[in-house]
């Protein structure tokens, strides 16, 4: 009988105390992040044949990636391609792509966020951050990666424009870490699968790798990222429409 009553507290103090699915959020949306950060960075894209294409790029980003400009260093037919996101609270996102060969800018609106990204497996949208405010989040269950508890959070668009209807994130318990995800289309089919590495920069856990595939494609982006600084001071005028054109020294 005791044994029972204890099972019994015990049940009912996890559920007093279980964390939900918005604290989940909210305690990954505050995890600390660096000012601003450079970075060199490889892209491997591998078509369903198994044949890849490299890229090799230069990255600045601040304000937790919420502003962020690219220059593509190689192959040669991409060097000189420029990217420029500056994300906004109130009004629609900013971003442009300065393509060299034409001599133009081309404005990526919120329409085309679900284009693909040079040719990756991440869209516009998979590129910019998502606003708490406009998911609905449940923690759905609890799994091992790499032997490291996790909880899975699920997150439900509200009423937004967005490709995808629900995304599955692998939240480490410890570290409160995005390790894996899942993101499904409109039908509630499975699109991509996504997993990231870490490591640890001064007091920030940075992403060092990140392997995005389209299952629906079987088409398959990694990312892996090099040379990286953090809190050097970059000065907001770097993400300006000019410096597009303007490739690093």
């Amino acid at each position: 009988m005791k044994v029972i009553k204890l099972i019994s507290i015990s049940i009912l103090f996890q559920s007093l105390f279980a964390l939900t699915g918005i604290e989940l959020a909210q305690i990954v949306d505050d995890r600390e992040s660096p000012i601003d950060m450079k970075s060199n960075m490889s892209m491997f894209l591998t078509n369903k044949n198994g044949k890849t294409r490299t890229s090799s790029i230069r990255s600045y980003s601040k304000d937790g990636n919420k502003k962020q400009i690219l220059w593509f260093l190689a192959p040669a037919d991409d060097k000189g391609v420029a990217y420029l996101k500056i994300e906004h609270e109130d009004k629609n996102d900013d971003m442009k792509l300065w393509l060299p060969n034409f001599k133009k800018v081309r404005r990526i609106s919120s329409r085309k966020k679900s284009e693909s990204f040079m040719g990756s497996d991440m869209s516009y949208e998979d590129m910019t951050s998502r606003n708490m405010d406009e998911y609905t989040y449940s923690i759905s269950g609890e799994d091992i990666i790499n032997n490291v508890d996790c909880y899975i959070l699920e997150s439900i668009p509200n009423g937004i424009k967005t490709e995808y209807s629900k995304h599955n994130s692998w939240i480490t318990k410890d570290t409160h870490l995005a390790v894996k995800e899942e993101s499904f289309d409109k039908n509630g089919e499975l699109l991509k699968s996504k997993s990231i590495i870490y490591q640890q920069i001064k007091k920030y856990h940075i992403m060092k790798e990140l392997h995005v595939k389209n299952v629906q494609r079987n088409h398959q982006t990694v990312l892996k990222f090099d040379n990286i600084e953090v809190d050097s001071g970059i000065k907001d005028n770097i993400f300006h429409e000019k410096n597009l054109k303007r490739m690093p020294k």
